[in-house]
C-alpha cells in the first residue's frame, strides 16, 4: 500500500542534447512555420526517484503531459515568464495520479543546438527564396513599384529569425511533480520556489537537493479534516485536506473557469450538469 507521502516523483523534461532536434510528430507537420516556431520532441531527463511500487513511473504519459506542445525555442527579443498547468493520468482501474508542472525558459549552452537552429534557419530561408522568387518578367515591375508580395512577406518572415553571432537562444523546460492527491497550490507554490532558486543570484539556504529529498520522502499526506505545514526553499507552505463529511479535495480557483467560458456558459453548464446531460468541452 502507498506510505502516504506527499509527492511520488520529481521530475525533469526538456532538450537532449545528445537526440539533438526533433520535430514533434505529436504536434503535426509544421514545417512551413520559422524554425523559431516549430516545435520539438521533449524528453524526460531525470526523474526522482526511479520508481515507486504504489505509482509505477509512465514515461511517456508525464513526457507528453509535462509538455504537451514539445519543446519550444525563443530568443531574447522574445517574452519568456514561466508557466504553470496541471493534469491527471487516469490509469485502466480507474485510480487516478495528478501532476502539476512549471514550464520555464532556460538559455541553451550547446553549441551543436544552436548551431543545428542556424542551419534550420538557414535552409528554411532558402526554400522560402525559391518558392516566392517571382517569375523573371515580373522582377523589374517588382522592383520599379518597390511593392512586391513576395518582398514583403519574405522581410515579414525574416522578421522572426535566429542569428547565431547576434541572438541568445532559450528552450523550454519543465520540473513536474506527480502526486497521489490535488493539492494544486502547494505543488505551485514548490515549484515557483525551486525556479527562483535555481535563477536567483544568490543560493539557497541548503542544497536543492535537499528540498526535493524533503518533498518526497519526509512530507507527509495530511489526515484527512486537517491541515499540513511544511518549509518550502523560501517560506512555509500550507495545504488542508478536507475532512470524510465534506467536498471531495477541489483545490483550483473557481474564477478561472469564469474568465475562461464566461458567465452565460458556466449557467449553462451547471444547468446540464443539473438537468444530467451529456457535456464535452473541446479546446486546443
Amino acid at each position: 500500500s502507498a506510505p502516504g507521502r506527499f509527492a511520488d516523483y520529481f521530475v525533469i523534461c526538456g532538450l537532449d542534447t545528445e537526440t539533438g532536434l526533433e520535430p514533434d510528430e505529436l504536434s503535426g507537420e509544421n514545417f512551413e512555420q520559422t524554425p523559431l516556431r516549430r516545435t520539438f520532441k521533449s524528453k524526460v531527463l531525470a526523474r526522482y526517484p526511479e520508481n515507486v511500487e504504489w505509482n509505477p513511473f509512465d514515461q511517456d504519459a508525464v513526457g507528453m503531459l509535462c509538455m504537451p506542445k514539445g519543446l519550444a525555442f525563443k530568443t531574447q527579443a522574445d517574452s519568456r515568464e514561466p508557466q504553470f498547468h496541471s493534469f491527471i493520468i487516469t490509469r485502466e482501474d480507474g485510480s487516478r495520479t495528478f501532476g502539476f508542472s512549471l514550464t520555464f525558459f532556460e538559455e541553451v549552452t550547446s553549441k551543436q543546438i544552436c548551431s543545428a537552429m542556424q542551419t534550420l534557419y538557414h535552409m528554411h530561408n532558402a526554400e522560402y527564396d525559391i518558392l516566392h522568387t517571382p517569375p523573371t518578367n515580373e522582377k523589374d515591375s517588382c522592383s520599379s513599384t518597390g511593392d512586391c508580395n513576395g518582398t514583403s512577406v519574405s522581410k515579414l518572415q525574416r522578421f522572426n529569425s535566429y542569428d547565431i553571432s547576434r541572438d541568445t537562444l532559450y528552450v523550454s523546460k519543465c520540473i513536474c511533480l506527480i502526486t497521489p492527491m490535488s493539492f494544486m497550490k502547494a505543488c505551485k507554490k514548490v515549484l515557483e520556489q525551486l525556479h527562483q532558486a535555481v535563477t536567483s543570484p544568490q543560493p539557497p539556504p541548503l542544497p536543492l537537493e535537499s528540498y526535493i529529498y524533503n518533498i518526497l520522502y519526509e512530507v507527509p499526506l495530511p489526515p484527512a479534516g486537517r491541515s499540513l505545514k511544511f518549509s518550502g526553499v523560501y517560506g512555509p507552505i500550507i495545504c488542508q485536506r478536507p475532512s470524510t463529511s465534506e467536498l471531495p479535495l477541489f483545490d483550483f480557483p473557481v474564477k478561472e473557469v469564469f474568465e475562461l467560458l464566461g458567465v452565460e456558459n458556466v449557467v449553462q453548464l451547471f444547468t446540464c450538469a443539473l438537468l444530467e446531460f451529456q457535456i464535452l468541452l473541446y479546446s486546443q
